[in-house]
């Protein structure tokens, strides 16, 4: 069986992946919580490449087996058999290759994160609000069908329904990989109910994907946290206004980007459970200070694709939803259907698995794989 480019490219990989197998099982390894979260991302990362490279390698051996058999066998049903087998190995390979290729790709650590959703009304006064409330529940519903766990953190209404704001905080295989081609501003073009003459208005609203942070990514000083604690208000019973479960945060944190000292303020309302309030709490602080601290390395990535296409400038309108038309436009690829009722029903996966593929291709361009 002759080496191939994509083979050499292989070497060594099965010596990294035994070597990786024997340091999971390490004490001192398991103790480092942040070591062995990495090492088992990249064991579980090299065990699908390997597993793909040992296929390819089985089909290029298939193939050369079958020349060999069709050069010296004069039996008419080992021919057939062997012409058989190099017809079907050698059209399997180049998507076998194509896996490879991309399975060679670095990942973006970040992808197997769980991530915090926010949604944002903009421009559009309460039809904003509205258009944001029928985003949350298209996520909602597509959470539900990839069998995702969707929290509400922080919520504030708007005035004719929807939301203001919403943050959610959304755990499960793979999240912030996903949903985070959904980072950016969406436009809706629709006759609003509050619109009396029939037109067509055009409002917005900003969506921002952050990966969750693990409390060993970014260090904060617990005791430094000044908490304070209210009342919740709205629906909930007579518990809602009796019990102070409502928690807010302030912390004094300098941005080792700008080097100003800035004060990070964050309630959280969600539940009844103050304690609950509290550790969700955290979690969004740890986040928000882990996203800006790597607002730079994510502003490097950018300026290095053309399409950005999962990440960039969050003020970028990414997507337009035209009612009148029944049409969603996703502006970074062109990608233009005409289901938006099921759309907003949650059936967004054909639009990300486009903008995943036109990722793959940008990246296997820049890596000349």
């Amino acid at each position: 069986m002759a080496e191939t480019p994509l083979l050499q490219r292989l070497e060594g990989l099965d010596a990294r992946f035994e070597e990786i197998g024997t340091l999971i099982t390490d004490p001192a390894v398991i103790s480092d919580m942040k070591r062995y979260a990495k090492l088992s991302k990249e064991y579980k990362d090299l065990e699908e490449l390997l597993n793909a490279a040992n296929r390819y390698r089985q089909m290029l051996k298939g193939i050369d087996d079958a020349k060999e058999i069709l050069e010296t066998e004069t039996d008419e049903d080992m021919r057939e058999l062997a012409k058989e087998e190099l017809e079907a190995n050698t059209a399997a390979i180049p998507q076998i290759e194509e896996e490879i290729k991309f399975l060679l790709i670095p990942q973006d650590p970040e992808d197997a994160r769980n991530a915090v959703l926010e949604i944002r009304g903009g421009t559009g006064g309460d039809e904003a609000a509205l258009f944001a409330g029928d985003l949350f529940r298209m996520y909602s519903k597509y959470c539900e069908t990839k069998g995702w766990k969707l929290e509400v953190s922080s919520a504030s209404e708007g005035s004719a329904g929807g939301f203001k704001e919403i943050v959610c905080s959304v755990t499960g295989d793979n999240v912030y990989g996903t949903l985070k081609y959904e980072s950016g501003v969406h436009r809706v073009q629709r006759v609003p109910a509050t619109e009396t003459q029939g037109r067509v208005h055009t409002s917005a609203a900003s969506v921002a994907v952050l990966p969750e942070a693990e409390p060993f990514d970014v260090e904060i000083n617990e005791g430094e946290i000044k908490w304070d604690t209210f009342r919740s208000g709205g629906a909930g019973g007579q518990n809602v206004n009796k019990v102070e479960s409502g928690v807010r945060l302030r912390y004094m944190w300098k941005n080792p980007n700008t080097g100003v000292t800035e004060e990070i303020l964050i309630e959280c309302t969600e539940t009844r459970d103050q304690p609950k309030n509290k550790e969700r709490a955290l979690s969004r602080l740890r986040t928000f200070i882990y996203d800006k601290e790597h607002q730079k390395y994510i502003d490097e990535i950018a300026s290095r694709r053309k399409t950005l296409v999962s990440t960039g400038d969050r003020s970028a309108k990414i997507r337009t939803y035209n009612y009148p038309q029944g049409r969603i436009t996703d502006h970074r690829i062109g990608y233009t259907i005409y289901n938006l009722a099921a759309f907003m029903d949650g059936d967004i996966q054909d639009c990300i698995d486009h903008l995943i593929v036109a990722e793959n291709a940008e990246k296997l361009k820049e890596s000349e794989i």
